[in-house]
């Protein structure tokens, strides 16, 4: 069992079949997706945790399992120490976009704008707390700007807004723009990703904008319940590697603007370890609340 804390038909659903399903031959036995929305992931991490540790169940997350700590009281939990880590899957770079026709046609103008008069640029996210709203923070504090941040439920109705004229840049998961670029509705400002977006290869990266060594990315990641035996992770992450290297998986994946970037346990612990540090330090300075 594959536990995904997001309903059906979202990026993080459907890496988590396209993986399953080619795992489920190495494995010998079906994989089925459990699909546990709400509080942000929160439900089917506790779920995973309170899960016998024999390797049945595992669960595929995002950042918000290193940042939900520090944003929700409720059910608090150790993203070092309850779970065991797996291996990492991949990464969705996180971009900033406007609409085709705004004045907003560069990160240099809209940096320019905002420190014109700090605080009169405002940009949409998924939600307070989410991964893009955290990445463009952490952005916004290297480039010394001050950027006012809207809130939605998803971000779809705020790229609404943005097409509409009522918000001027949304931060986003890569595959959300996609679609609106290519019918020349929005411009992509920068990638926060170390390389080019293969499905966006117009759209700069933030170092190519003037800041390298900055990059802000959504992750995918398996990860398993505390006490799961060595050999057991270690059988399901080369089940999993197997699968990633599949063709037809990688395709898929690419489609979705991710990465596919395969780790070994210690590799992702140790991601896990500095995102918890580095979101942790974030959300305390900037008093960010969870919607």
């Amino acid at each position: 069992k594959i536990l995904v804390g997001f309903a059906p038909g979202g990026a993080m659903d459907i890496v988590a079949r396209t993986v399953g399903q080619k795992m489920a031959a190495g494995l010998g036995q079906p994989v089925v997706i459990d699909n546990k929305p709400g509080a942000a992931s929160n439900i089917a991490i506790r779920q995973l945790i309170d899960s016998p540790p024999d390797g049945y169940t595992v669960m595929l997350v995002a950042n918000g399992l290193t940042a939900n700590p520090f944003l929700y009281t409720q059910q608090p939990f150790d993203p070092n120490t309850d779970v065991v880590p797996i291996t990492l899957v991949a990464r969705l770079p996180v971009v900033i976009a406007a609409n085709a026709s705004s004045e907003l046609s560069t990160l240099r103008k809209m940096i320019d704008a905002s420190k014109a008069k700090p605080g009169s640029v405002n940009y949409g996210s998924p939600g307070s707390g989410s991964t893009p709203h955290l990445a463009i923070e952490l952005f916004a504090r290297s480039a010394g700007i001050q950027l006012t941040h809207i809130p939605y439920k998803g971000g779809s109705p705020a790229i609404a807004d943005v097409l509409g004229g009522q918000l001027p840049l949304v931060a986003v998961n890569a595959v959300e723009v996609l679609p609106h670029v290519k019918a020349g509705k929005l411009r992509v400002l920068a990638a926060l990703s170390a390389e080019r977006v293969a499905t966006l290869p117009d759209a700069p990266t933030i170092a190519e904008s003037g800041f390298p060594g900055f990059e802000a990315s959504v992750w995918h990641a398996f990860i398993a319940p505390k006490g799961t035996p060595t050999a057991v992770v270690d059988r399901l992450r080369a089940e999993i590697h197997k699968a990633l290297a599949d063709p037809q998986v990688k395709e898929r994946l690419a489609g979705l603007g991710a990465v596919v970037s395969p780790t070994t346990s210690q590799e992702l612990g140790a991601l896990v370890r500095a995102e918890h540090e580095r979101y942790g330090r974030l959300i305390r300075e900037a008093g960010i609340k969870a919607n």
